[in-house]
């Protein structure tokens, strides 16, 4: 189990925006994108699922550094910070592969919630083993 999930990919036209880079609501789908990605190759996504359960979104943080463009190779990072009652401190990382620029870094504060009820829920010990915690905020 790693404690870093890391994902390349190239970005696309689609991703530009008037000003010629990417968008800033677009790092906010990379994030959310990149926390499935994660949550699925831990097993995390099964295990809620079978417990009727699903993350939600309480709130994004996210500082831009510097701007990526279209046909730039990014290698995205995101880890788990920690563990609450019912919430988890997830962050992100973005860097041009090309220079190693970090272009943009941030956090997500997810909230473990019941499908049945739409009630925050305890996060059950098979969710919260599924990861390797990293407090502090690792180098690429």
């Amino acid at each position: 189990m790693q404690a870093i999930y890391r994902h390349r990919f190239i970005v696309g036209p689609e991703a530009i925006d008037a000003n010629g880079h990417v968008n800033n609501v677009v790092y906010v789908q990379w994030m959310q994108d990149m926390a499935v990605r994660h949550a699925d190759a831990a097993g995390c996504t099964d295990t809620t699922r079978e417990i009727g359960a699903t993350w939600v979104a309480r709130s994004h943080w996210i500082e831009y550094l510097s701007p990526a463009f279209a046909g730039d190779e990014i290698e995205a990072l995101t880890w788990v910070a920690g563990f609450r009652k019912v919430r988890s401190l997830r962050r992100y990382r973005f860097v041009r592969t090309s220079d190693n620029a970090t272009l943009a870094q941030g956090e997500t504060d997810w909230v473990f919630m019941d499908l049945q009820s739409g009630r925050p829920r305890s996060i059950p010990e098979a969710v919260s083993a599924a990861f390797v915690l990293l407090p502090d905020a690792p180098q690429p």
